[in-house]
């Protein structure tokens, strides 16, 4: 029987296996890499294993250091979660041959669906419908668009959509590249791209008996970058198109059937408006939305994972679906400013109300999924996902109204995130009335569903609470008399000056002056302080139809403030006074949007490039990201080369657009 369970991965997956075998009275061991040294789920174990080095390749992808880990803590059993060796035969082959259990299928399933040419080929074979597979080689121009996808992977690694032919060369490239460095395999391939298909998975569970469950299924149409971003069970398509269900589930267990699979795994289809659908691959691991299966079926799947490993067979009578249950990734990247990625510290993660971490919602509310915590580092060597929170209610209009008002609720502080732009998909019109394609960013407009919560007029009204909240922290600080408001005259001054800057890169002056019948806000008559402390402010605001009471919760760092409130969440900057010449650089640099590693350069200094054109490329994130000139004119100056580890707001390059 397995007693100590060791997670050969990090985040929230970690955290989420280590929840379920305590509850099983497990023991549980860890590993982490340098850069997650602090991490929760280092500490959260009853053991930790330091794996040494900080990017994937030296440490989570080492098979055998893992095991050795295992050998060392005592473990008898390895969870994969998913990513890194989750999917990786060798590795779970390795895993048995130490005498340690696998808590996954067996190798020989894992390879034949390791390749997702071969595994096409299979699934054709078994009689489940496939989209032809094209050699990149030979597209011609009537087969576009296509889309590239690495055969060893997924989450979005390796893939483009290609819908000119000159640029097919350079894509795939790019696309080799990147699938070598997320998962050491550069074989790539192309599929017809279904611009606006549905994204339908099944998740099946096998038993070593030969019992074989399909559990439902979940849509994942609503994407970022072939990532999934949205998931849900049931899928509001399947809902609508009689049979489809169940024609999904027998392609399903056919596929597992094929392969002889056994624990959780998730058969992924492509399918249109029509109910008419297509394999794209099957993942033999536990899916990163597996906690909307469980809210939609009351069914722990990591503890149905451990249970199957221990050889013990699935009950006889398969959980019967209920209510509906919404997943949102929530990723400390900045979606207007193309799916940007950002690291440093978390300073806040809090969701208010939020009823349970890391298990099965059995009535309507919100659970969080997370891998950081207060303080956390968000490190450039992995994938920005701060965590996962999801919602479940008795229809699907609660579990997206449950799911909006807990991100809109939620304390965010130190990075940028996609927060904002999942409330907006949440409360969209389409999105309720399930029109969720792949092609909903494009058809609905990013810098619409981007935009911040808290409009123009709700963004100074914090920056007012913010200047506030500073003057009442200073005096508090202060060694004068501290029942004088910061700030007061008993004769007429000029006021007092805060300028913020918005996380959109624009300015908000606040003036404001004490006197005898209270504060005054300049360009705010009427607005009344009811309360001023350093991390709460109330104001009475003035309406057409009387005053409306406001509560604004403060926090500083430094010079970032957070300011929450039922208008939204901003975060402001507090602007030095006198700006240090040394801070400035020139006009036309382009800055290091965050710290990685220059891939290539594509330009030289004397060359003329065009608004748009790609100069270098960097990595961070497991991603490629392409800087691009900032306007037309002359490269006067390039300050890295390939393969140099750059800091965010580096100069790497200057582009003289002759305006000076």
């Amino acid at each position: 029987m397995i007693t100590n369970v060791l997670v050969a991965n990090r985040g929230e997956i970690a955290r989420r296996v280590f929840a379920t075998a305590r509850r099983m009275g497990l023991a549980t061991t860890a590993v982490f890499s340098d850069a997650d040294a602090a991490a929760p789920h280092a500490a959260e174990a009853e053991a930790a294993v330091r794996l040494p080095g900080n990017s994937p390749g030296e440490t989570y992808l080492r098979a055998e250091a893992v095991i050795a880990a295992a050998r060392a803590a005592g473990a008898d059993a390895v969870h994969p979660g998913y990513g890194f060796l989750s999917e990786n035969a060798a590795f779970a082959r390795a895993v048995g041959e130490a005498g340690l259990t696998w808590i996954g299928p067996p190798a020989a399933a894992i390879e034949s669906m390791g390749s997702k040419v071969e595994a096409k080929k299979l699934m054709a074979e078994a009689g489940v419908p496939v989209l032809g597979e094209l050699d990149p080689g030979s597209v011609t121009e009537d087969q576009l668009p296509v889309l590239i996808k690495a055969s060893a992977g997924g989450g979005g690694r390796g893939m483009r959509v290609v819908h000119d032919l000159a640029e097919l060369p350079g894509q795939l490239e790019a696309a080799r590249r990147e699938a070598e460095s997320a998962f050491g395999d550069p074989t790539v391939f192309c599929e017809r791209y279904l611009a606006t298909g549905r994204h339908i998975e099944v998740q099946v569970l096998a038993d070593r008996q030969g019992a074989v469950w399909a559990l439902g299924e979940r849509e994942c149409s609503i994407q970022r970058r072939h990532q999934k971003v949205v998931e849900e069970a049931p899928s509001p398509l399947v809902e609508r198109i009689p049979g489809m269900r169940e024609r999904l589930f027998e392609a399903a267990r056919l596929a597992a059937g094929a392969i002889g699979y056994e624990g959780a795994g998730t058969v992924e289809f492509l399918a249109d408006d029509r109910g008419d659908f297509f394999f794209l691959e099957m993942n033999t691991r536990l899916q990163v939305e597996h906690p909307v299966t469980e809210n939609a079926t009351g069914l722990d799947l990591v503890r149905s994972q451990l249970r199957i490993a221990d050889g013990h067979p699935l009950p006889d009578e398969e959980p019967e679906s209920r209510g509906h249950s919404i997943e949102v990734r929530l990723y400390a990247e900045d979606p207007a400013r193309d799916w940007q990625p950002q690291s440093g510290t978390l300073r806040r993660i809090e969701f208010p109300g939020a009823a349970t971490d890391f298990a099965v919602l059995r009535e309507p509310g919100v659970r969080l999924d997370a891998g950081v915590a207060d303080g956390s580092e968000v490190s450039v060597h992995y994938d920005p996902m701060l965590g996962k929170v999801i919602s479940y209610g008795e229809t699907r209009a609660e579990a997206a109204r449950l799911l909006a008002a807990a991100l809109t609720r939620a304390r965010l502080h130190g990075l940028v995130t996609n927060r904002d732009l999942l409330v907006r998909v949440l409360r969209h019109d389409a999105f309720l009335v399930g029109e969720t394609d792949t092609a909903f960013f494009d058809r609905h407009g990013l810098e619409v569903l981007a935009s911040p919560l808290a409009d123009e007029s709700a963004t100074e009204l914090c920056a007012v609470a913010a200047a506030l909240a500073t003057s009442a922290a200073n005096r508090r600080s202060a060694r004068v008399n501290a029942a004088i408001p910061a700030g007061w005259r008993n004769v007429p001054a000029e006021p007092q000056v805060k300028v913020y800057e918005t996380s959109s890169g624009a300015d908000v002056e606040v003036r404001y002056r004490w006197t005898r019948r209270g504060i005054e806000v300049h360009d705010h008559p009427g607005l009344r302080a009811v309360e001023i402390a350093p991390d709460r402010v109330v104001l009475d605001v003035p309406g057409e139809h009387g005053p409306v009471r406001r509560i604004f919760e403060v926090a500083g760092y430094g010079e970032l403030v957070c300011v929450d409130s039922p208008l939204g969440p901003v975060a402001l900057t507090r602007m030095p006074r006198f700006v240090d010449p040394a801070t400035l650089v020139a006009a036309g640099s382009l800055l290091a949007p965050m710290p990685g590693s220059v891939i290539r350069v594509a330009a030289e200094v004397g060359d003329r490039v065009r608004q748009g054109e790609p100069i270098l490329w960097l990595e961070a994130m497991k991603m490629e990201h392409t800087i691009a000139a900032p306007a037309d004119g002359v490269l006067t100056e390039i300050g890295v080369t390939a393969g140099q580890q750059v800091d965010v707001g580096a100069v790497l390059a200057v582009v003289d657009d002759g305006a000076q």
